[in-house]
This record gives C-alpha cells, sequence and structure tokens, in this order.
C-alpha cells in the first residue's frame, strides 16, 4: 500500500478512469463509484502522466476551488493526467493563471459581461432565435434541433458579443468542434486551435473604430485591443482571452441540448412549463445542475504547500481535480439529488464553477438557456423525438458531452 508522504498514513488506490461516451444525461458510472468511496480518492484519466486527487463532496469542491494554496498556473508545467490528449494551453489562457495575473485578465474583458453588457444583448439575441425558429417552423417537421437552432444560436450571440463578423461564423463552429473533441485525432485538434488563434491575432493587429453600440458597450475584441494599446496585457494574452470565449460560448450548444433532451423524455415536466412560464427560471437553474455537463473532469490544480482537505493531505506539489458534477449531486446540500426537481429552492449549484475561475460568461449563458427553453415551449406546440430516444445521437471523443443531433417533430 502507499503512503502519504506527510503523515505516512495509506493512500487510497488508483482508480483508472477511462474515456466513456455516455448515452444521453445518464450520469458517469466511474464517477458515481468514486463518490460512494470518499470525498477524496486517487484517479488516472486516460492521458498524461501519474494520478491525481478527485474532490467530489460539496463543501470541499468550493473549499479547494477558492482556495490560494492550489494552483492552476503550475499545471502547464506538468503532465498531469487528464482526460484529453491534446492539451496545450496557450498564452493568456486565463484558466491557466492564478491572482494577480488572472485578475488582470479577467478585468480586461469585464465590461462585456456585467449585468448592462449581458442584458444589452437580450432583444438582439431574442431576434436572432426568432428568425430561426421562424424558418424551422416555415420548413415543416422534422428537424435537427442541433443542427437549426441549437449550434447556430450560441455561436451567433457569442460571435456578436466578441465583435467576429457574420461571415466568419462557420469556419469558428469548425472550429471550435474540432478544439473540444479528439474524434478526428490529435493534430487536427490542435491545428484548428493554431488557426483560431492565428485568426484572433489577426483581427486584433487590425485598426480598430469599436466605440461601442449606441449604449456605448464595446465587444470583446474591441475590449481587448483597448487592453493591449494600454499595455495591461500582450497580444498573445488577448488572443488567449479571445480563444477561451469562444469556446465558452459554444458549451451552451451541448449544454441545451442536454436540458430540451431531458424535457423531451420527460414531457411531464416540458408541460408544467408550457403552464407555468414563471416557473421556467428556476427551472433552467435546476436543469444546469443536473445535466452532466462534460466528461470526467475539467482542470486540474497543483499543491503549492501541504493542504489537509477532507481529513486528508495532499501533498506539496501533488495535482487535484474537483467534480462541479458530483458537488451537484450532493445529499447534503440537494434533497433528493438524482430528481429533476424544477421549484427547488434554493438551488447552490456550481455548474458555472466556484472562486476566481468562476465562469466568467455565466449571465451570457444562464441569458441564452432562457430564451431557449422559452422557445421550446411557446413556439414548439406538441414539439417531441421523432425517434426513439435510445437513438438520438451523442457526441463521441468529446470534452463537452451533447446530442449530436436532436430529430424532432410537432
Amino acid at each position: 500500500m502507499e503512503v502519504c508522504p506527510v503523515t505516512g498514513r495509506g493512500l487510497p488506490p488508483v482508480r483508472h478512469w477511462p474515456a466513456l461516451d455516455l448515452h444521453g444525461t445518464d450520469f458517469d458510472p466511474v464517477l458515481a463509484e468514486l463518490m460512494r468511496q470518499g470525498p477524496l480518492t486517487r484517479i488516472k484519466l486516460p492521458n498524461g502522466d501519474g494520478w491525481a486527487w478527485l474532490v467530489t463532496r460539496y463543501d470541499d469542491v468550493r473549499a479547494v476551488t477558492n482556495d490560494p494554496r492550489f494552483s492552476r498556473k503550475l499545471v502547464a508545467d506538468h503532465d498531469v493526467t487528464r482526460l484529453a490528449p491534446h492539451f496545450i494551453p496557450v498564452d493568456g489562457a486565463v484558466g491557466f493563471e492564478d491572482p494577480p495575473d488572472h485578475t488582470r485578465l479577467r478585468r480586461s474583458v469585464a465590461p462585456a459581461f456585467t449585468t448592462r453588457g449581458v442584458e444589452r444583448l437580450r432583444a438582439k439575441a431574442r431576434a436572432m432565435l426568432d428568425e430561426l425558429v421562424d424558418g424551422i417552423l416555415a420548413d415543416g417537421p422534422p428537424a435537427d434541433l442541433t443542427e437549426r437552432l441549437l449550434a447556430p444560436f450560441p455561436l451567433a450571440v457569442v460571435c456578436e458579443l466578441m465583435g467576429v463578423p457574420a461571415s466568419d461564423r462557420p469556419k469558428m463552429h469548425e472550429w471550435t468542434n474540432l478544439i473540444l473533441s479528439s474524434a478526428q485525432g490529435v493534430e487536427r485538434s490542435q491545428r484548428a486551435k493554431e488557426d483560431m488563434c492565428a485568426y484572433f491575432a489577426d483581427l486584433l493587429a487590425q485598426p480598430r473604430d469599436d466605440g461601442g453600440d449606441a449604449d456605448g458597450v464595446e465587444s470583446v475584441l474591441g475590449l481587448l485591443g483597448g487592453a493591449i494599446a494600454d499595455g495591461e496585457i500582450t497580444a498573445s494574452e488577448a488572443v488567449g482571452l479571445a480563444l477561451l470565449i469562444q469556446i465558452g460560448g459554444e458549451a451552451v450548444t451541448n449544454n441545451a441540448g442536454n436540458m430540451l433532451y431531458i424535457l423531451l423524455t420527460r414531457p411531464e415536466l416540458l408541460e408544467r412549463l408550457r403552464e407555468d412560464p414563471a416557473a421556467r427560471p428556476r427551472a433552467v437553474d435546476e436543469l444546469l445542475r443536473y445535466i452532466p455537463h462534460r466528461s470526467a473532469v475539467g482542470l486540474s490544480r497543483i499543491a503549492l504547500e501541504d493542504v489537509e482537505v477532507a481529513g486528508t493531505v495532499i501533498a506539496k506539489g501533488e495535482a487535484v481535480y474537483v467534480s462541479y458534477l458530483a458537488a451537484n449531486r450532493d445529499p447534503e446540500v440537494f434533497a433528493d439529488p438524482e430528481d429533476v426537481v424544477l421549484d427547488r429552492s434554493p438551488n447552490p449549484h456550481v455548474s458555472f464553477g466556484y472562486g476566481p475561475h468562476y465562469c466568467v460568461g455565466a449571465m451570457l449563458a444562464r441569458l441564452e438557456s432562457e430564451l431557449l427553453v422559452d422557445a421550446f415551449c411557446d413556439r414548439f406546440p406538441g414539439l417531441r423525438l421523432a425517434v426513439p430516444a435510445a437513438e438520438v445521437p451523442f457526441r463521441r471523443g468529446a470534452l463537452i458531452r451533447g446530442p449530436q443531433a436532436l430529430p424532432v417533430t410537432w
């Protein structure tokens, strides 16, 4: 038995966690087993070296993510065991920074993600969504809602926020899908990331006249350009930030697809939301808590010193992962965690993370999700799956889980 180098106590066994292509919104059985084993276990993922700690209990997850003794920046210098084969952080990747650099980078784009910055998009986003729905209804059933709605809508919204021209949106979508999947090979994913970085570098190098919209709110690229000019961030840091925000914006496609899949396979939930529009915002939060946002775990942290977590010492230099999916199913925090309780309150889920690395686009993602749920409920009477639920294809080899196609009729 291995022993802790600090306490001399025995360590839990290392559990191999394979990359599973799970169907629907099924909870990962390996993660469920790890949760049963205890609040702190050890895992080995398909790529990278060695093993890492896994934290699953809600309170411990929030404590680790908010503790400066755990570093994201050091991860870039360690070949930590991980899910993705093509982990290569770029300069300015805010997810791999610690304060104060992390704070400086986020501050450069913060105005675009304030309540004012996001709410300015509501009317425009609703108009974009209505246009897409009008086209679907005009063509009539059946339709693939992933292709016709769930992919183009979040893409259009994040590109609007970024300041990416409409003509460039198709290649943005292609690059993002390649970056977030290993299905076409590591080299293809890496090339897509390099292509997107080169695109943003070229756009940021061009003279910009971005005084903002009618309310004086600038696009993300406008804010980044201004931050470069003011010496607050470097050009390469700006590119890294742009890449992260662009990719993160399209996560809504998969998350909204998971939400709709739940509503279509549990029609009583969809009917309730049709009858009670006031219940929808709370329902969106519950669906965000319940759905599987990703496969396995995301980014790790490295302990800067010995830290005790859940009665176990994580030694200096050891890697640790937190599972937000597990935290969202903690029965000590969420009664009946395996059930979808649309009026759950309070609902302190951590679907957008916690601490300094809380998702910068959380308000935007919630706005888009609310608009999409409104459209599902109000504009598609009789909406239902066009194939048996077991035949709905889900993305394979993807870091972010979601339906590859969502065939519906009405």
